[in-house]
């Protein structure tokens, strides 16, 4: 039995090792003289003005959850549209229900104001 899961526990353990060995050798193999100018941010050649850390606008962080959530969608969509002639019309009300839900979420996000850059 578990001479067939041996195969899967080396690729397994091989990984961890090529993991750690490419987290590991650059903090063991690099240089450890850490100045002022080394520790500073590069912006295209010229010189750092001004903290480089900043708030992002949470617009970008609702847009990328959109996406995330609608581009799920297309997962579920492009499985059942190859697999349609198969399923018949089971698959047919299914998946309408469920593109159904997604108008809904949409419309909702829409009239909650999720998609306005303000």
């Amino acid at each position: 039995m578990i001479e067939q899961y041996l195969p899967i526990l080396i690729l397994i353990v091989a990984s961890l090792i090529f993991a750690a060995i490419a987290l590991l050798a650059p903090w063991y193999l690099g240089p450890r003289n850490p100045i002022e100018t080394k520790l500073d941010t590069y912006e295209s050649g010229k010189l750092p003005y001004g903290d480089a850390r900043r708030q992002v606008p949470i617009h970008y962080y609702k847009v990328a959850m959109l996406f995330i959530v609608f581009d799920i969608e297309v997962v579920f969509l492009y499985p059942w549209a190859i697999l349609l002639r198969d399923l018949r019309m089971y698959g047919l009300l299914i998946m309408s229900v469920f593109f159904a839900l997604l108008v809904l979420g949409l419309v909702y996000e829409w009239m909650k104001g999720a998609l306005e850059w303000n």
